[in-house]
């Protein structure tokens, strides 16, 4: 099973892309870091789909069996890097497939916004958007060392495991 994530953030540095890089590590994943690829703004013109970044990006997600989303929450809502890049694909490269979102808020009560558009956008594009999601706080962070906590590393691995279960029944 192919999965892709996709890092939300255009931060090179950012908590966000430790999570993604963690993610994609993990399940052997294929990454796709908008904090290193360059996307230009989407404005909807054909000749936008010549260029290389959009063509891999295109080719990388047809060819994914499920998705894992990631952004960071930005003025209570998802990262604007992250809708860019999702504005580029359709719902021929979601439908019926299986999209886990998480959050990676700044504390307090962040992240739940970005959460539900991103699951709103997933919807859109005819994913089946888990019903797990997650946020992570700050605190989830050894930013010294650019890795998750423990215990954040466990819940995010159940995540993920309940996550393969949930798609390898859905690609079968």
């Amino acid at each position: 099973m192919k999965i892709v994530v996709i890092n939300g953030t255009p931060r090179k540095y950012g908590r966000t892309r430790i999570a993604a890089k963690h993610m994609a590590d993990t399940l052997n994943a294929h990454l796709i870091d908008l904090s290193t690829m360059d996307l230009p703004m989407f404005n909807g013109d054909k000749d936008q789909s010549s260029l290389a970044n959009v063509q891999l990006l295109d080719e990388t997600a047809r060819e994914a069996d499920a998705f894992i989303w990631l952004s960071p929450e930005y003025h209570g809502g998802l990262s604007g890097a992250l809708k860019n890049c999702l504005d580029f694909l359709n719902g021929d490269h979601f439908k019926q497939k299986p999209v886990l979102l998480f959050s990676v808020a700044g504390g307090g009560k962040g992240g739940i916004n970005s959460l539900n558009q991103m699951r709103l956008i997933g919807r859109a594009l005819y994913a089946h958007v888990v019903p797990n999601q997650m946020v992570l706080d700050p605190h989830c962070f050894i930013r010294e060392e650019n890795r998750l906590t423990e215990e954040a590393a466990e819940k995010v691995q159940s995540n993920l495991d309940e996550f393969k279960q949930f798609a390898e029944r859905m690609t079968r």
